[in-house]
C-alpha cells in the first residue's frame, strides 16, 4: 500500500482533505473481499459503494452499505419514497464521475440521494473506495455520515 498517485484517486483525496489519506494498493480492492484481502480487516468493515436509480426522479441513489451485507431495496424504496432500479455501467460513471469497483462515498458528479447501513457502526474504522478499483481511505463511522450528509438506517436483508 502506498499513497495515492493515480489522478482520480486524488481528486477525492482532494476532496476529503488532508483529514483521510486515500491509499492505493497493488492488488485490486474492487470487491469488498478483494479489498478486505489487500487492507487486512474484515470484510464487513468495507463500506461499499452500490448506485441505483430512482425510477421517478431518476437520480442516483447511493447506498453505502457493509461489506457482507445485502440491501433490501424495499427499504431503500421506503425511505426514499420511490421504486429504485439497478445503475447500469453508463447510468453510475454519468452520475458520479467513477466506474464501477471504485465509486467512493464523496466526490460525485451529481449529488445523489444517500443512505448508509447502520451496521457500519458497530466498526471503529471502516474503509471505503476512492476513485479507482485499487484505492481506498479509512475512516470513523461518523466521519462518513458527516461526509456525505446522511444518516445511518437498517437497510440490510433480513
Amino acid at each position: 500500500m502506498k499513497p495515492a498517485t493515480n489522478a482520480t484517486a486524488l481528486r477525492v483525496q482532494a476532496v476529503l482533505g488532508s483529514k483521510f489519506q486515500v491509499l492505493e494498493f497493488d492488488a485490486s480492492t474492487r470487491t469488498a473481499a478483494n479489498a478486505a484481502a489487500a487492507i487486512g480487516c474484515a470484510v464487513a468493515q468495507i463500506a461499499k459503494s452500490l448506485i441505483f436509480r430512482a425510477a421517478h426522479t431518476n437520480k442516483a441513489v447511493l447506498i453505502v452499505a457493509s461489506g457482507t451485507n445485502r440491501v433490501d431495496e424495499k427499504k431503500i424504496e421506503a425511505l426514499i419514497g420511490e421504486p429504485i432500479t439497478r445503475a447500469d455501467a453508463d447510468f453510475v460513471r454519468e452520475q458520479t464521475g467513477f466506474t464501477i469497483g471504485g465509486v467512493p462515498p464523496v466526490a460525485h458528479a451529481n449529488n445523489p440521494i444517500v443512505v448508509l447501513d447502520e451496521d457500519l457502526l458497530k466498526f471503529d474504522e471502516i474503509w471505503a473506495a476512492a476513485g479507482t478499483p485499487n484505492a481506498v481511505f479509512r475512516l470513523a463511522p461518523a466521519a462518513l455520515s458527516e461526509l456525505t450528509g446522511a444518516s445511518f438506517k437498517q437497510i440490510a436483508c433480513g
